[in-house]
């Protein structure tokens, strides 16, 4: 059996990539590896590891990370403590190929030590744009390292083939977080309610906000301005899902949890609500708020206005739902009107997700497996596009 090591760091990118999971898990020719890391590991952003667990997975190694520090420095120190370990864990584990998502520095780190180690990698979600983070290079990177891409849409496609990458590695079979949208059985209402503690008003918004990491202490001031524009309707109730452990992303953390100590009537905020409870919400709200790339990939497959706000998501292929706007007080606050309206609403009503694909996890594996059992040229030629 073909041993395949799926890496995961966060909450959300391992509701991405579990459909992927349950495909390999299920599979006679290939043998499962789990690798958990980065904030599964903290108990500051929830011990999200026990969800995996919770699933009926076995994790294999548990690389801890995270410092506790969201400073440049200690970022570094982590992706350094990182690539240590999991070369370490490779060693130990001896994978056919590694199979990760995105683009955080765990990640990074996690590509880099597979790289050395001469292990195939296959990335998920490459040639996408966020010009706003630190993100950016480093997704580039990764795509560069890696020997299989699995990319979203064609003009992802594209940009992978134009950093040199083969064609013949470069498959677009769209987003798996679109695919969970389409196959998961989501709450009712009033299960959702009942699980999150939290009643839905006439006007409810899920709202995620992150640092813009190619920005320099911006976080307070932007995040300030959007709980001042939310103060301008009454009425609305709020469902905060806190920040990821990027520079500063403890200082938004701060301000949600006093944000919601005095306004307990009509905001809640959540570490972690885990993938059912989290696209069920967005089922039901009324808007999107933030600057989450759940906003701009799954938001548009309920037919929901998502108001991305700031530049975090700058460059990514848009649905007609999505409102961007600056990440100030008056213009968040005129979007939101906007994204209520009826002529809005109606406006959405019949949208296609740009994302939207299906059957992406079953493809991505087979994939996987042909790669796998036709053998992995390490050896990467520069393709060059005919001009």
């Amino acid at each position: 059996m073909k041993k395949v090591c799926v890496v995961t760091g966060t909450r959300a990118e391992y509701g991405l990539l579990k459909p992927l999971i349950e495909k390999i898990s299920s599979d006679k020719e290939l043998q499962l590896q789990l690798i958990v890391t980065g904030m599964h590991l903290s108990p500051e952003f929830g011990l999200t590891y026990r969800e995996i667990e919770n699933d009926g997975y076995r994790i294999d190694e548990k690389i801890e990370i995270l410092l506790s520090s969201d400073t440049p420095i200690g970022i570094c120190k982590s992706m350094g403590l990182a690539m240590i370990s999991f070369a370490e864990s490779y060693e130990r584990l001896k994978p056919h190929m590694i199979v990760v998502l995105g683009d955080r520095f765990e990640i990074f780190s996690a590509v880099s030590a597979a790289m050395i180690s001469r292990i195939p990698i296959a990335h998920i979600s490459g040639g996408e744009t966020t010009q706003g983070a630190i993100d950016e290079s480093i997704r580039h990177s990764i795509t560069k390292m890696s020997h299989l891409h699995f990319v979203a849409t064609d003009e992802y496609r594209n940009r992978v083939i134009q950093l040199g990458e083969n064609p013949n590695r470069v498959f677009n079979y769209g987003d798996t977080g679109v695919e969970n949208i389409k196959q998961m059985k989501l709450l009712t209402k009033e299960e959702l309610e009942k699980s999150i503690g939290f009643k839905l008003g006439s006007k409810t918004i899920l709202l995620t906000f992150h640092p813009v990491t190619l920005e320099s202490q911006t976080a307070k001031e932007q995040f300030q301005a959007i709980l001042n524009a939310l103060d301008e309707f009454k009425d609305l109730k709020i469902i905060f899902t806190k920040a990821n452990a990027d520079t500063d992303g403890r200082i938004i953390n701060e301000m949600i949890d006093n944000y919601v100590e005095k306004n307990k009537y009509k905001a809640i905020a959540f570490t972690s609500m885990g993938q059912l409870r989290y696209l069920s919400a967005m089922k039901y709200v009324d808007a999107v708020v933030g600057n989450s790339s759940s906003g701009i990939v799954e938001a548009p497959s309920f037919k929901v206005p998502t108001i991305n706000i700031g530049d975090r998501q700058k460059g990514r292929i848009q649905a007609k739902s999505i409102i961007n706007c600056k990440p100030v007080k008056e213009d968040i606050a005129e979007n939101l009107q906007r994204a209520f309206s009826k002529e809005f609403i109606q406006e959405i009503k019949n949208i296609k997700n740009p994302y939207e694909e299906g059957n992406t996890s079953d493809k991505i594996m087979q994939e996987i497996k042909i790669q796998l059992n036709k053998g992995i040229d390490l050896k990467k030629e520069f393709y060059d596009i005919k001009r």
